[in-house]
């Protein structure tokens, strides 16, 4: 099966298996995302600890029902705080959740088996419980963060009940 972003198929020997990062052409990059939104959350830091913790608010340009940023070329310049990640940031950047395609193959990692690039569905993401499509809140409508503490963006997906 053809993979949904048009690169590779389901479960053959993946470009992210055999380039680092920064050798990745930019549609290899941006189809290692697995369009989760975990990335799109709000965090908050500890000042004493330093500490992340993950809330269940997405940003304003998040579509809290599919996952999916609503003006995606144009993110930073809507929401200045929008981190476009790179190779370079990834170096910096403490926050990114541990299903992140990102993280896992900048650690040396293999992309899970529900990943789109491996699957060839975009829907595993979802059916996995990676996904924050239907879970999270749009931040003009959340109140205070503190109030929206979760753990689970923090953590590997669980699948989701039907």
């Amino acid at each position: 099966m053809a993979n949904p972003r048009g690169l590779g198929y389901a479960g053959s020997m993946g470009f992210w298996r055999n380039k680092t990062l920064a050798e990745m052409s930019r549609s290899e990059w941006e189809a290692l995302c697995d369009g989760c939104g975990r990335c799109c959350l709000h965090k908050l830091r500890d000042e004493d600890t330093d500490e992340i913790e993950f809330t269940n608010v997405a940003c304003r340009l998040l579509d809290t029902a599919t996952a999916r940023c609503r003006d995606y070329a144009n993110r930073k310049s809507l929401v200045p705080d929008c981190v476009k990640l790179t190779p370079k940031k990834l170096e910096k950047v403490d926050w990114l959740p541990p299903s992140c395609a990102y993280r896992l193959v900048h650690e040396g990692k293999d992309l899970p088996p529900w990943h789109p690039l491996r699957s060839g569905r975009a829907e595993s993401v979802i059916e996995s419980g990676a996904s924050v499509a239907g879970r999270c809140v749009d931040e003009r409508e959340a109140g205070p963060l503190e109030h929206h503490i979760m753990d689970w963006p923090g953590k590997p997906p669980r699948r989701r009940r039907a």
